[in-house]
């Protein structure tokens, strides 16, 4: 590996980095926001998307460039195909903390539930898997990558929780102007789930880097 690549690798990883710990941190706050009720908090996250939207372009194009110019192979070309990969998860869960900030936003106007609780704990969830995620990338680690993927189904089980009590709600008679803070409730657990399920494709494409083992589909430990 020439010198060149090397740094260019090194600063590539270091953008990455940059990026996951941007949005790992984002992601915490938008849900503290929501915890609060902190609803003009929650409404200056959408301004600040375009950051993490141009950095992503960044990345990408550094990655084209390494693969055009360079033409790795073997562990190297694993590394910048996984940076590519989850470049694209990072942007993603970006996107998804906009999401959660508008619905959390909204459901500022209504009274806390049993619900909302609920939504804190898959937080926790999903928030500790992308961060184990994270952790495992920069030490390469299979076996941390494995146990962020055997979480996902604990996340999944209270996405399907609430979203079974949000229809029994929902039905109910007396219903009423709840139903609107319920569809928020539903939205929110279901951008949660979709946290998870990035953390868990992070994982995966650790992995991937580290020895070339392909484990999406794959999940058991």
């Amino acid at each position: 590996m020439s010198m060149i690549f090397e740094r260019e690798t090194e600063r590539l990883k270091e953008a990455i980095l940059r990026q996951a710990g941007d949005v790992e941190e984002r992601l915490r706050a938008a849900l503290r926001d929501m915890e609060s009720g902190n609803r003009d908090g929650l409404l200056a996250w959408k301004a600040r998307d375009e950051e993490i939207d141009a950095r992503e372009v960044q990345i990408e194009e550094e990655c084209l460039k390494l693969l055009a110019l360079h033409q790795p192979v073997a562990r190297d070309l694993r590394f910048v195909i996984a940076v590519l990969k989850i470049n694209n998860d990072l942007e993603r869960i970006g996107d998804i903390v906009v999401n959660i900030a508008e619905r959390g936003a909204r459901l500022a106007a209504f009274p806390m539930s049993d619900l909302q609780q609920t939504l804190g704990r898959m937080g926790l969830l999903v928030c500790a898997m992308l961060k184990d995620s994270l952790d495992a990338l920069i030490a390469r680690n299979v076996a941390q990558a494995r146990d962020v993927i055997a979480r996902d189904e604990a996340v999944d089980a209270l996405n399907a929780q609430v979203i079974a009590r949000v229809i029994d709600r929902a039905t109910q008679e007396n219903a009423g102007a709840r139903v609107e803070a319920l569809i928020l409730i539903h939205g929110v657990a279901r951008d949660l789930e979709r946290v998870g399920d990035h953390a868990t494709n992070i994982a995966e494409d650790v992995a991937y880097l580290a020895d070339g083992t392909i484990i999406r589909h794959a999940h058991a430990p």
